[in-house]
């Protein structure tokens, strides 16, 4: 799972995140990254999961295969990057790791590009 120090937890860097960062969607979910230049932290992950993706227990579950999943690529992302995955609503079939790889490589694809096009 994500270590502490991995988490996102101040409502400042979820606001930045999702108001300032990057954004891709896929069917499920919303992927939102901010990446600090002047930074040399560690990349850090947050969740959004509300009601609409299913009962507690639903919410949970989506929740710790979320957390496994970017935990596995977390560290592809440039240091002093901020992560939100925010869920949607969902059905019983919904393939969550396969999603989350794909957000991670698209908001990756995403930052790299801004980031040569800024040079």
């Amino acid at each position: 799972m994500l270590p502490v120090s991995a988490r996102l937890t101040s409502p400042q860097d979820f606001a930045r995140t999702t108001k300032s960062g990057l954004r891709v969607t896929t069917e499920h979910f919303v992927g939102y990254l901010y990446v600090n230049p002047a930074s040399t932290d560690q990349p850090r992950a947050g969740l959004i999961i509300g009601k609409g993706v299913g009962n507690s227990v639903r919410r949970h579950r989506v929740s710790r295969q979320i957390r496994h999943a970017i935990s596995l690529t977390l560290s592809e992302f440039p240091e002093g990057s901020l992560i939100v995955i925010r869920g949607l609503k969902q059905d019983g079939t919904t393939d969550v790791a396969r999603e989350v790889r794909d957000i991670s490589t698209r908001l990756i694809n995403k930052a790299a590009k801004r980031m040569a096009d800024s040079q």
